[in-house]
């Protein structure tokens, strides 16, 4: 299992490192350069908004699926159909329920329209993760991978079309040509998808059978509420911040841009865990040891985590400037760069924890134990949501980012908690001891990189160097060994 896991990581790492990197740092970039910070901050808001309540969208049956056609193969032909429908019926009721929560909250009609495309979209985001939901459980990881790049590459040409293709002249670029783009991907990807499993489920008819529904239903329930709850301590900043200050519009752009490279990171610990839930559930079901897995795979996430997260808060200004320098307005990009250095610089140090949740919290998942996940996330959304009110009058999008880590960190300590209390794992004091020492040497290579023959002008060479020596560091104090990283491969 542990051969097949890093061979088909490899595959997807390297596919999703083409992609989806050069979709959110260049295309997002660009577009919120295109039209503005407030503007982008709109869409931004609202795009969080349409996941407060997506567990009407999935009631946790992706999750469920996942889980459950990985142990069971032969399921998919007798459960597609009926599921497949569902989704759809819970798509309409999702798409109700937002558009009235958006008259209460005060949205206007400019808001509600794009709430209701951006609803749209998020139930083609997760029909698609739905079917792959499928593919994954069959262990079709190299199907699986493709499929998860194809919405991003259909994005990618579109949107450069829109911004260098002379079809909408420069300046009058509306934050609605990015959002049908998105809508024309995500379809094209989810009939792909769809046709491939059909190919695997080989169904004669679509048809819900009532009882069959109510009883997925229940059974999901437990993965819907995590769902809700986590996503409403992962997504809701942004909403607060638009809804609480005067100026939220501009403050949730800046949110955005402090937060656009976490996204562009976390993509990464999502595709571990959509490789890990399916190999976990069946390892479990044979009872095997899962042990030395979620050592190797935590290992491999954690190492990059702490460089990325302490490399990104020593050099917050350099990247913002990077990122977000608008000659063509070089006043407001520069205040605007002032205000989400900071906010990147916390919301980055949140990748640790998000990275160990991935891990853990994928363990947890594919074992059953949701009700200790619920509480949990439970426990995450009253923290998030108390902090928020409390900072984000005081601190704006600054404060969010605090609430965040604060959150984040809090909910990962708890599901390695949760894991040692049910796994009963030998504690590694070697290796605590070994990442330890690393996060330490990591911060020194990161102050000595700022110190010796720094420039502002050549500083992406002093942060190549930095990164250079934590790949070197991990290797000295054997926390990764070439010798072991073979053996992981021969393994099986």
């Amino acid at each position: 299992m542990q051969k097949k896991f890093v061979t088909n990581l490899a595959i997807l790492l390297a596919l999703n490192l083409l992609i989806k990197p050069y979709w959110i740092l260049g295309i997002d970039r660009e577009v919120q350069k295109a039209v503005g910070t407030e503007n982008f901050g709109v869409y931004f808001a609202l795009f969080n908004f349409t996941f407060l309540i997506n567990i009407l969208l999935d009631f946790g049956i992706t999750n469920f699926n996942n889980k459950n056609i990985a142990q069971n193969n032969h399921l998919l032909t007798k459960h597609f159909s009926s599921l497949f429908v569902l989704k759809l019926i819970l798509a309409v009721l999702y798409i109700i329920v937002i558009v009235i929560a958006g008259f209460i909250v005060g949205y206007d009609e400019r808001y509600l329209k794009l709430v209701l495309i951006l609803g749209f979209n998020q139930f083609l985001i997760y029909l698609i993760l739905y079917l792959r939901s499928n593919i994954a459980g069959l262990h079709f990881f190299k199907t699986d991978s493709i499929i998860s790049v194809l919405d991003r590459t259909i994005m990618i040409v579109l949107c450069l079309f829109l911004l260098h293709g002379n079809f909408i002249k420069k300046g009058e670029l509306d934050i609605m040509h990015y959002v049908y783009a998105q809508t024309i991907a995500y379809f094209l990807t989810a009939v792909i998808a769809f046709f491939v499993v059909l190919r695997k489920a080989k169904f004669l008819k679509f048809r819900l059978s009532l009882p069959f529904a109510m009883m997925i239903l229940k059974k999901s329930f437990p993965y819907a509420i995590l769902v809700l709850l986590m996503t409403f301590y992962n997504r809701i900043d942004a909403v607060m911040l638009e809804r609480i200050l005067p100026d939220g519009n501009h403050q949730s752009g800046i949110y955005a841009q402090g937060y656009r490279l976490l996204d562009a990171t976390n993509m990464i610990a999502f595709l571990f865990a959509g490789l890990l839930l399916p190999i976990f559930s069946r390892m479990l079901k044979h009872k095997e040891s899962v042990e030395q897995l979620v050592k190797l795979s935590y290992t491999l996430l954690i190492t990059p985590a702490i460089v990325i997260a302490v490399g990104c808060f020593f050099y917050r200004h350099e990247l913002m400037t990077l990122l977000y320098l608008d000659k063509n307005n070089l006043a407001q990009s520069t205040a605007d760069i002032a205000q989400s250095a900071p906010v990147f610089a916390i919301l980055m140090c949140c990748f640790t924890a998000i990275s160990t949740t991935y891990i853990f919290g994928t363990l947890l998942t594919a074992n059953g134990n949701m009700r200790e996940l619920n509480l949990m996330a439970a426990s995450g959304m009253l923290v998030n949501i108390i902090l928020n009110f409390i900072l984000i009058p005081k601190m704006q999008a600054f404060g969010s980012a605090i609430s965040s880590l604060i959150t984040q960190s809090i909910t990962a300590f708890l599901q390695v908690l949760i894991v040692q209390y049910n796994f009963r794992f030998r504690v590694n004091f070697k290796f605590l001891l070994k990442l330890f020492l690393f996060g330490l040497g990591v911060i020194a290579i990161n102050f000595l990189s700022k110190k010796i023959n720094y420039s502002e002008a050549n500083w992406y060479f002093n942060f190549l160097i930095m990164v250079t020596a934590c790949g070197i560091w991990a290797f000295a104090i054997r926390l990764i060994t070439a010798k072991g990283m073979f053996r992981i491969m021969k393994y099986g």
